[in-house]
């Protein structure tokens, strides 16, 4: 596919880098000679120097011929404008990143006008994440498929667990639970599990199945934390305002610290109901002055990704049994594993997961379409929903009698709105949906499970 980029900081670099390690023909659109000499140096694409609301601009970029743009600059107007001018030279589809609430409100109304393909939001979609988390505070991440009916849970396996030392093809023996170990991580090495894997404490694993099965499971393993209800956040920034709102919708109290003294002001006239503390959120001492010992959870959502990590630190230090971290650099992430850390959130992968889900169903519009798509594990693994369509010609067929390929794991299949941990001999169906977990990238049918 032609894709052009405009914007080439951290969610632009990030898609130019994916997309163009997928084979997909990459033009980026940037004002900035040195970020665009970079992503020309390092990556396969092409580099157009430029306004990339300007027509010219987008002539010189191939918009014409364009499969889809995607506007990832910093302004919202920007990105709403490019998509327009796209639109009108003739590029088939469009992808704008739009922050500002208000904006996110009224893109109902204008998306057709704009001629939008879609809208991402990396700050909402990051505080509902956040908000997955804090509801099931036992989980470190939590991903969802099929409108919610999956969920995907990953959590560390603590020492003393009754999860040590258990061969996978008895868990379902000992529990009698419909769930599904789908990812491990130990000592850096992921592996997507069979039957005869044994897990050990200090494991990372992945499990899928129902929310209500997941919950069971936790109860069983006795992994379950007590309910948040009093949540600390340091940070006044859009997903802090997002977040902010649906804790308090799901009855929680909210402690803001901010130091910038209009935003403050803002956030009090937005949220009466949470408690808005102007100041250093690095200094230790307010922060405990106004509470953060009593709090059941800590949110670092700062603009500085070390100062989140220390902040988290600090909180855990504290006694909080549960921080999530904000980090969007990708050096950081990748480290992220070795850190003390609970929960890490990254609104730049979140971003580049929502526009890589609608590359990969447009590139296979056709056949069965990628739903949903979430990578895990500091983007070693996969895990996607794809929905079955008419052109899949190994329906009825049992599981093992299929040649699935290594590395991959089928984790569940939903039916008719039931969901089933899948055996050997369950079948996929016309009309399935069906969640595969794998290491293998850039999966875009599910005709690609099969050798």
């Amino acid at each position: 596919m032609n894709i052009v980029i405009v914007g080439d900081g951290k969610v632009g670099h990030a898609l130019a880098e994916q997309l163009s390690s997928e084979g997909h023909d990459i033009v980026v659109i940037d004002n900035s000679p040195d970020r665009l000499k970079n992503s020309d140096t390092r990556l396969d694409v092409i580099a157009v120097q430029g306004n990339g609301v300007n027509y010219s601009v987008q002539l010189e970029a191939g918009v014409p011929k364009a499969d889809l743009l995607v506007a990832a600059t910093p302004s919202d107007e920007c990105n709403m404008l490019c998509c327009l001018v796209a639109h009108k030279l003739g590029a088939k589809h469009t992808i704008a990143r739009v922050r500002n609430p208000e904006y996110t409100q009224q893109l109902v109304l204008l998306r057709e006008d704009l001629g939008l393909s879609m809208a991402v939001n990396p700050e909402l979609a990051t505080s509902k994440e956040i908000s997955r988390i804090l509801a099931f505070p036992s989980a470190t991440k939590i991903e969802t498929f099929c409108k919610g009916r999956v969920e995907l849970c990953e959590f560390t396996i603590p020492k003393n667990s009754p999860l040590h030392g258990l061969v996978l093809s008895s868990l379902y023996g000992k529990y009698r639970l419909k769930v599904l170990i789908c990812t491990v991580q130990r000592n850096g090495k992921v592996y997507i599990p069979q039957g005869d894997f044994m897990l050990q404490a200090g494991d990372h694993i992945g499990i899928t199945a129902s929310p209500a099965e997941i919950s069971a499971f936790f109860k069983a393993v006795d992994l379950t934390r007590e309910k948040v209800r009093n949540v600390f956040l340091v940070g006044g920034s859009r997903i802090a305002y997002y977040l902010t709102r649906q804790l308090l919708d799901m009855g929680m109290q909210v402690t803001l610290v901010e130091c910038n003294h209009r935003r403050c002001l803002e956030l009090c006239e937005s949220f009466p109901r949470a408690i808005i503390i102007e100041g250093d959120g690095n200094d230790h001492e307010l922060l405990l002055e106004e509470g953060l010992g009593e709090a059941d959870a800590f949110v670092a959502l700062t603009g500085n990704d070390e100062a989140n990590i220390l902040l988290s630190m600090f909180a855990s230090v504290t006694g909080v049994s549960k921080t999530i971290t904000k980090i969007n650099r990708s050096p950081l992430l990748k480290v992220t594993d070795q850190l003390p850390l609970d929960s890490v959130v990254s609104p730049k992968s979140v971003a580049t997961n929502h526009i890589l889900q609608y590359v990969r169903a447009l590139n296979n519009s056709r056949g069965s379409n990628v739903e949903t798509l979430h990578r895990l594990l500091n983007d070693q693994v996969e895990a996607l929903e794809f929905l079955v369509t008419e052109s899949f010609d190994r329906h009825s067929i049992p599981l093992k009698s299929l040649p699935l390929e290594k590395d991959l794991l089928v984790a569940s299949i939903i039916r008719n709105g039931k969901v089933i941990i899948p055996g050997g001999n369950d079948t996929i169906e016309i009309g399935d949906s069906v969640v595969v977990v794998t290491t293998r990238p850039y999966m875009k049918d599910i005709k690609d499970i099969f050798r």
